[in-house]
């Protein structure tokens, strides 16, 4: 029953993402979601969990309101789980984005946005873990020059956002150091 449901919003997912691709490969954006459900469900079987894993960067990525997520979850799960679900998703999306705050300069908004993080639930500093765990690999093969500084990001999250799955923070910071290390 909950494999029918992540396959269901996985399709949704994709949908809402359409075109898009990953920054650095041509693999369909989906790609990412999926990995990212794939990290957390190694730490938890919550259904929310798992469903906002794959919708994390739909509201900040795409054209897709939070009432057509609503009303699509609604159709799959009782009540209570999509308001978890529509509660993680939108903790994850990003407030301090250049097109709402064009007149910050990105460490501004990264600076507001770390501020954020520290207090969203831990749930949602679960899956953050693991979309900073996905997309530090990538980047750090895919664009060296920026890595550094990504990664620098990633690691001010860290800091502040300690309540999440404790297990996968720690296997997160220990990806981040590495990748660190490696290009300093």
């Amino acid at each position: 029953m909950a494999e029918d449901i992540l396959n269901r919003i996985i399709a949704f997912a994709d949908r809402a993402h359409g075109a898009q691709t990953r920054k650095y490969t041509p693999d369909r954006y989906i790609v990412h979601p999926v990995r990212v459900m794939e990290i957390c469900r190694m730490y938890t079987q919550s259904l929310p969990v798992l469903a906002a894993a794959l919708l994390h960067d739909v509201l900040e990525d795409t054209a897709t309101t939070e009432e057509a997520i609503r009303t699509f979850l609604a159709s799959l799960m009782p009540l209570a789980a999509v308001q978890k679900t529509m509660q993680l998703v939108v903790e994850l999306t990003d407030i301090y984005t250049k097109s709402r705050y064009p007149q910050w300069n990105r460490y501004k908004r990264k600076k507001m946005e770390v501020a954020r993080l520290r207090r969203v639930s831990a749930e949602a500093q679960t899956i953050k873990y693991a979309d900073i765990m996905d997309n530090s690999g990538e980047i750090v093969q895919q664009d060296p020059d920026f890595a550094k500084r990504f990664l620098l990001e990633c690691r001010d999250v860290l800091i502040v956002a300690t309540r999440g799955n404790q297990e996968l923070y720690k296997r997160t910071l220990e990806v981040v150091t590495t990748a660190l290390a490696t290009i300093r």
